[in-house]
């Protein structure tokens, strides 16, 4: 019996420094090492998003603190900084990709979730104007005790005006989510949630992994429309550029060839009577035309 508790003892420490080991030849060998809070995200989403990851990082959930003892283990200091995020219901990846790739990548497998009550809403939920399969009976009343406006269309409720029914911050009634889900609307987008991560190679910590595609392209094209007609005035040639020097070049060749019979009209008006002499001397067919003028 105590050699059976002595092994009881053993195992559990060799699997923690197993853990240990590998963790930290994780740290020395990835480029990024990302902390995500894996809160309150269903097992089956979890292996969803495993699979889909699959070959571009690698992922562990092991205990705290043998996170915390790779990481202190790794001798590297500026890691220390991860510790601040290392809380329960997290997840750390190793990858190759950059930070900023890893947390994209973990942002895009988010799926769509179901509202439960007491949970807040992200923005406002509406309940859109339209047909639904709902049919008549205690859904009247569900739908009413909500403010919405419905009537009765071949044997199914039809929403007649959008009604939002959770302003974004407040808290979602019952009624409210059970309603969403009868009509199969997932307000919530759950998944990895970035928190901090950090490059091994460069050696840089980002506290904040935020990202919004839709913003940063919106900021990226004014920022090309207001440089482009900046790049064009100073002469900068590049492919996003000539096809506007050469229509401005032609312009102001155009330009030029209308101010030329100007210039020289104005500049036989103010010769002297020798030059006049040595310009029909020089162009006998405009001498010509002066004769025949007179």
């Amino acid at each position: 019996m105590e050699f059976k508790k002595n092994i009881s003892k053993t195992e559990p420490n060799k699997r923690n420094v197993k853990t240990v080991e590998e963790l930290k030849n994780l740290i020395e060998n990835k480029k990024t090492i990302l902390i995500a809070s894996v809160k309150n995200l269903p097992a089956s989403q979890f292996q969803e998003i495993s699979k889909k990851l699959r070959g571009k990082a690698i992922i562990k959930i092991p205990k705290k603190n043998l996170i915390l003892r790779a990481l202190d283990s790794s001798g590297k200091e500026a890691i220390e900084k991860l510790k601040e995020d290392i809380k329960d219901s997290v997840a750390i990846l190793f990858s190759d990709l950059d930070a900023f790739e890893l947390a994209a990548e973990l942002l895009e497998n988010k799926s769509p979730a179901k509202a439960k009550a007491g949970q807040e809403a992200p923005e406002d939920i509406e309940i859109q104007a339209g047909p639904t399969d709902l049919v008549p009976g205690p859904a009247i009343s569900e739908l009413g005790a909500l403010g919405i406006q419905i009537q009765i269309e071949k044997g199914k409720i039809n929403i007649k005006e959008p009604k939002i029914i959770a302003k974004k911050g407040e808290k979602i009634s019952q009624s409210a989510a059970d309603l969403m889900n009868k009509l199969d609307i997932k307000p919530f987008l759950i998944g990895f949630i970035p928190l901090c991560a950090f490059d091994t190679k460069e050696g840089k910590f980002y506290a904040e992994l935020k990202i919004d595609r839709e913003r940063t392209l919106k900021e990226l094209k004014i920022a090309y429309e207001r440089a482009l007609p900046f790049a064009v005035e100073i002469g900068y040639t590049n492919e996003n550029t000539i096809r506007f020097l050469i229509g401005k070049a032609g312009k102001q060749e155009k330009i030029l060839e209308n101010l030329k019979p100007a210039e020289e009209e104005k500049k036989e008006k103010t010769q002297t009577p020798k030059e006049v002499g040595d310009t029909l001397l020089q162009n006998p067919e405009k001498n010509k035309s002066e004769e025949e003028k007179n």
